[in-house]
């Protein structure tokens, strides 16, 4: 179950806040979003598409160019 606890004297919003917040990193709001209306087949392969590049990118970003080097070529 998924939760954040409320301290004492905190804010309702700040503890709605966190709570969003922590849907957010795990992805269920998005979930609970995509679920809530029907997605055809090709809709769930354009998304999945768009996901795969986004993830595509960042890993050929950090996995090409080693620490400390130049990814250009000088003449």
């Amino acid at each position: 179950m998924r939760g954040v606890i409320v301290k004492k004297g905190e804010p309702v919003d700040r503890a709605l806040k966190r709570l969003k917040t922590k849907l957010d990193t795990e992805g269920i709001l998005e979930e609970m979003r995509r679920r809530r209306a029907f997605e055809t087949p090709t809709e769930r392969k354009q998304r999945k598409l768009r996901s795969a590049s986004k993830r595509n990118k960042v890993r050929w970003r950090y996995s090409n160019a080693p620490a400390g080097e130049k990814t250009e070529s000088v003449d």
